[in-house]
Parts: C-alpha cells; structure tokens; sequence
C-alpha cells in the first residue's frame, strides 16, 4: 500500500505543476480573460484539494491496515473503519467542490458491484437530498437575468426556500397569478463558471491518475462529461426531452402510456437557467411506508419502473439515464378506482430529464437481443450481442455479470429465477468478492465499451437500486418483463429488416413461439406467486 501513498504526494506535485501551466496559458490566449481567470484560479484550488483528499485516504489505508494479517477479523474491522472515514472524506471533497463532483458522488453511490459498501451508503444517504443550496439573492439574480424581474413580481407566491435542491440546480414552489402551483427550477449561479473548471480539473486528475496506474483507465469519463454536462446545463433542452419521452410512450407504447407522467412545462417562464413546470404531488420511489399508505403495491410498482425503462431502451431508443430515486415520484394513477382490497394502480413521475441518451437502432437491438439472451440462458446470443456491443470475446461472461450482477454460473442456469438477486448480506459480499477480484478486468471492459453502452450500465444501477428499496433485491416478475419488451423489440426488429416473403414468414413463426415461450413463463411464474401466497397464509400468527 505504500504505493498509494507516493501515489498522492506525486500527485500534488504534479497537479501544482501541471495547474500553474494551465492558468498562465489560459488567460494569456483567452478571448474572455475575466472568465478564465475564474476558470485558472478554481482549477489549481480545486486540485489541491482533490490531492490533499487522494493523499490523506491513501495514507490511512497504509498506515492503519499495515501489520495485519490478510483475511483475519482484525483486518476486516479496521477495514471497514478506514472505508467509512474514506467515504466521509470524499464525501466532504464533493461537497466543497459541488456541481460536477455531487453528479460523481450520486454514481459512485450505485456502483454496488465496484466499491465497498461503506462509500455506496455514504454516498447514497446524503448526495441526493442533501445538496448545496443558492441564496434567495442568488435566485433573484438569476431571474433578473433571465426574465427580466424578480420572482415575487413574476409570481403570485414564491417560496424562497427550496424544496430540493440538486449537484445542478434548485426547486422552488410558486404559484401563478391564475393560481396554479408550479416547480420552478433555479440553475445554481457559479455552475457556467464551475462546470468548466470541473471540466478541466476531472480531466487532469484522470489523465494524472491513468500515467501511475495503466490499469485504472476512466478517460472515458472526460468525453461523457464533455458531451453531457452542456446538455444538463440548458434547461430548454430538458424541457423538450421531457416532452419527446412522454411523445414516445403515446406512440411506441401507448398500453403503459396513462402510467408514465412528466410535469408539464410552462415555456412562457422557461429559459435555460430556469425551468417552470408542473407542481407534482407524489411520494419517492423508495419512501415504501408512504407508498404502502398510498395503496400502491410494492411489487406492482417495480413491474412498473421496470417496464418503463425497458420500454424506453429497447423499443423508444431514448432513454433517461438518471433515475435515481430523487428523480422517480409515484402516485396513484388519477383515473383509476382503489379495488376491493384498497389496492390503487401506480403511476410512474419521471422528474429531471437533462440527461438522456439516443441509440441507433443497430446499438437498440443488439442491447435488446442480449437482454433476451440473458433472461432465457442463451449462452450464444449472449456471446455474440456483447461482443457485437464491444466488450469482446474474452469479456463477454464479465459483461453479462456486470449487467446482472450474477456470476456466470448463474447467468446460463436454466432454472426461471436464474437472475433473480436476493439482496441478502451473503449475496452482497460475494459480489463484492468477484467485484474486487476482477476490478482489472472491469476497468478494461468500460474502457471498451461504447459510451452511450456505459450509461445503460448506470441506469441499470440506478434501476437496481430502486427494486432494491422497494423488494430488497429483485424479483422474477421485474426479468420477466425485461424478456417480454427485449424480445418484442427484437421481432418487430426482424419485421422491419425482412426483405421476403420467407424471412417475413420465419420472423412470424419465431414470434408464435415467442408468445408460446412467454405464456410459459407466464403461468410458472402465477404458479410460483400462487404458492407464496399459500404458505404465507399457512405461517402460524
């Protein structure tokens, strides 16, 4: 481990080095010396910081684990100690730095199957609803900028304090003069100057990081944060995105439509630094007690989040990558009736549309085909479509691990609830096990695979881990519903693409047996849910 502590201090010699260059260059060449030099005297502040962070949690790694025998419960407990102060650590470090860095903290706090336990809940607990928040002086500003006057005069009500605030930007209630009550999203005013030095300085630290350690390669970073970040940071463009995915549902989807909503906007008061939507009532998708008061089922309610984003990647081709739970409301559907038993149908609220990803239909139907060979075992698609996707010959088990979070073993079992995840502590630890052995392997395969593939793997994250507030773990229904809308997707695929009568007439014939397959399933799993519910019922009071 001493490694990593001569990691951090060359490090801080460099990024010094390497910032002072930086800021000198910049503002001699810029066009907009004020600006870069708010840009040269955040980057080399920003990297000592992250330096200073880098150094302190590689030296208590080293310092506290030295002397310990490998595997002995000693270890494992001053391990999880030093995980802990680390997490907390990097916590602060996002925090300070805000913006760009809070977006990383979110992710880090999915990667289940990459970091250890105590920087995911760290993270989780406190970088989606616990964000920096801007002054009311702040928001004013930012009106008057962008509307021309301030809330209060554009507004009947404008609560100053906001009801969320986020790594980006801030919601606030008001009301119109007409008396509707709207959301008013405030972009946070240093992001224009942050989101570049954020920028610059993610690229240094990454490039720095990978001419230490080969291995560690996320280059791919710097290009995904270069495309994404000016998108997230227009509001119009979210606006519109939001209005394009609920287009799509009523098009391509139209038998789940009434159960997906986006807020509608109000393009009057909206510019690219201010978004004024629909005030939405509706409780987070893993706040379970208010659900469950709500009369919604659990398990009805992952079908539906499952089903959405399916639907989304593998027949719309345009797919919201960030639904974390902050950006997932639920409600009942408004125009249903509760049923004799209380219960209420579900309806799905996505929030946040800034960040979203188009794939082609060659990338859309290789993704789909591969989902439907890892629900039905089929070692040979799953071998073609992920070598087809990038991740090659020699990593295509690793690749269907890593979207399943099941090692290969399970990934082929036959058995319907092969990719079942129980979320029990045994079951968290093995994949941290197979995580930490095969992180080489890992790094590689992100470093092949193409971006827009890379950001279907954090929505799979984000997904699992809001099945997993809501059933602790997955459930069968959710892999059933990932095979039925991959495998539409897949015929309607081979329809578009048949170019005879004989190959319209084999697509027609794979989709009867299709049908026939799903109807399998179909009643296995009513069977399977029969006898749950018939030895809940026999369980003694």
């Amino acid at each position: 481990m001493a490694w990593l502590w001569r990691a951090g201090a060359k490090f801080s010699l460099v990024a010094s080095a390497v910032g002072g260059g930086v800021t000198t260059a910049l503002i001699a060449t810029s066009d907009d010396p004020e600006t870069a030099l708010k840009l040269c005297t955040t980057v080399p502040h920003r990297l000592f910081s992250d330096a200073v962070t880098a150094a302190s949690i590689a030296f208590d790694y080293e310092y506290s684990l030295r002397g310990l025998p490998e595997g002995s419960i000693e270890r494992e407990r001053i391990k999880h100690e030093v995980h802990l102060r680390s997490a907390q650590k990097l916590q602060h470090l996002c925090f300070k730095n805000g913006g760009v860095y809070i977006k990383l903290g979110q992710h880090l706090g999915q990667l289940e199957y990459l970091v250890p336990e105590e920087y995911v809940q760290t993270m989780r607990e406190s970088m989606l609803n616990k964000c920096p928040v801007s002054s009311y002086e702040q928001v004013c500003n930012v009106f008057k900028r962008e509307l021309g006057d301030t809330p209060d005069k554009i507004f009947s009500e404008f609560d100053p304090v906001p009801i969320a605030s986020a790594s980006l930007a801030q919601v606030h209630v008001a009301r119109m003069h007409d008396g509707q009550k709207v959301a008013v999203k405030v972009q946070h005013t240093h992001m224009t100057d942050t989101a570049a030095a954020d920028h610059a300085t993610v690229e240094l630290v990454v490039n720095t990081l990978h001419r230490f350690f080969p291995s560690f390669d996320y280059r791919w970073l710097i290009d995904e944060i270069s495309e994404s970040l000016p998108k997230e940071l227009d509001f119009l463009t979210e606006a519109k995105n939001s209005e394009r995915c609920l287009d799509n549902f009523h098009k391509l989807s139209p038998h789940i439509a009434n159960y997906v909503y986006a807020p509608k906007v109000y393009w009057n008061l909206s510019t690219s630094k201010l978004l004024t939507m629909e005030f939405m009532d509706g409780a987070y998708v893993n706040d379970v007690k208010t659900i469950q008061k709500l009369g919604i089922n659990l398990h009805e309610l992952s079908t539906l989040v499952s089903q959405t984003f399916a639907e989304m990647m593998f027949k719309h081709g345009f797919v919201h990558c960030d639904p974390h739970a902050a950006n997932l409301l639920v409600r009942p559907l408004p125009s249903s009736k509760a049923s004799i038993w209380g219960r209420k149908k579900p309806q799905l609220i996505l929030l946040d549309h800034g960040l979203y990803k188009e794939l082609d239909f060659q990338t859309r139907t290789n993704y789909a085909s591969l989902w439907k060979g890892l629900v039905f075992a089929d070692v040979n698609a799953i071998k073609e479509y992920s070598t087809k996707l990038g991740a090659g010959e020699d990593l295509y088990a690793l690749f269907a691990g890593v979207l399943t979070m099941r090692p290969w073993n399970r990934v082929v079992d036959p058995s319907m609830d092969h990719l079942v995840i129980q979320g029990d502590e045994s079951e968290r630890l093995e994949l941290q096990m197979y995580a930490s052995q095969y992180f080489h392997q890992i790094s590689e395969l992100l470093r092949r695979l193409p971006r827009v593939i890379l950001l279907m793997l954090k929505t799979n994250d984000c997904l699992r881990a809001v099945n997993n507030s809501l059933l602790q773990g997955s459930s069968l229904e959710t892999f059933f519903i990932i095979g039925k809308v991959s495998s539409e997707a897949v015929i309607e695929a081979k329809m578009l693409q048949s170019k005879s009568i004989l190959t319209w007439l084999n697509v027609k014939l794979d989709k009867i047996l299709l049908e026939v397959r799903l109807w399998g399933m179909q009643m296995a799993l009513w069977v399977l849910q029969l006898r749950k519910a018939l030895s809940w019922s026999n369980q003694p009071v």
